[in-house]
């Protein structure tokens, strides 16, 4: 019976990361994209502006802006609200507020590859054309491949008072412009210095310094590899010195009506 009472609690309140199943609030506000857009950089940028007098690392981001896939359920409840969460989910109708980020998708798929043999999913040397083939199939992750996230959101909420788009590139050109702008859909109360010093203290830089400091303790790196960098260059456009002509044309081919949509230039098809 005790053994029975044990189990059920570890099940109820500490093993299962929510994923997917987390308990969804009407107040809640997600962050959301597909991996390697830029999520962390916002998730601490967001932290920075909402909670302006904590100090913002990657041993508070996870208290205050809960990654769904490195918590209970019961954890990610026990959050102030309202709450700001991190998600990579295709569209999910529970979700009621939502900041998604995209970002060009030739350079996420640079990105995942080095985030991929830093968590000791792929040796160094994965050849990158095969790479790009699971990215566009979407078998890298369970959340659809890039068209499929990107498209679903697009496609329920675009249009919708309560969804806000962000171009990592133009967070990247502009920070303090788009900070302002995710101020206002959040309904915050701040000034051209609160914004300023969050835009500063989530730079790609002081990033840099924090994940020096003690990115070895945060939960998701405690396993990764310490000689590559979680936060990289950061860069936009990067993919052009990395991507084959192969590779450049089967993303574009794949996605190339969702690209212009959004802004993105690409090849002659």
């Amino acid at each position: 019976m005790v053994n029975r009472l044990k189990k059920a609690i570890r099940t109820l309140f500490v093993e299962e990361n929510a994923g997917r199943s987390v308990t969804v609030f009407d107040d809640d506000i997600f962050i959301v994209s597909y991996p390697k857009s830029g999520n962390t950089w916002v998730r601490f940028l967001v932290a920075n502006v909402v909670y302006k007098d904590r100090q913002v690392n990657f041993g508070s981001i996870e208290r205050l802006v809960p990654d769904i896939y490195q918590h209970s359920d019961f954890f990610i409840r026990c959050v102030s609200r309202p709450r700001f969460i991190k998600s990579h989910e295709y569209f999910d109708p529970r979700y009621k507020r939502v900041l998604y980020i995209v970002r060009d998708p030739r350079d996420v798929v640079v990105s995942y590859w080095y985030y991929k043999v830093k968590i000791r999913e792929i040796k160094d040397g994965f050849p990158m054309d095969e790479f790009v083939d699971r990215f566009v199939s979407g078998d890298l992750d369970p959340f659809g491949s890039w068209g499929d996230n990107v498209g679903s959101w697009l496609g329920a909420r675009k249009y919708s008072s309560n969804f806000m788009l962000v171009r990592y590139e133009d967070l990247s050109s502009d920070p303090v412009l788009v900070t302002k702008k995710i101020v206002q859909f959040f309904g915050l109360a701040r000034n051209e210095k609160d914004i300023i010093s969050a835009v500063n203290n989530s730079s790609i830089n002081h990033m840099k310094d924090l994940e020096k400091k003690d990115g070895q303790n945060w939960k998701p790196m405690k396993k990764a590899r310490s000689d590559i960098p979680f936060v990289r260059q950061g860069s936009v456009g990067g993919w052009k010195n990395v991507l084959s002509d192969v590779s450049v044309a089967k993303i574009e081919n794949s996605w190339r009506e969702l690209l212009v949509e959004l802004g993105y230039d690409v090849g002659e098809g």
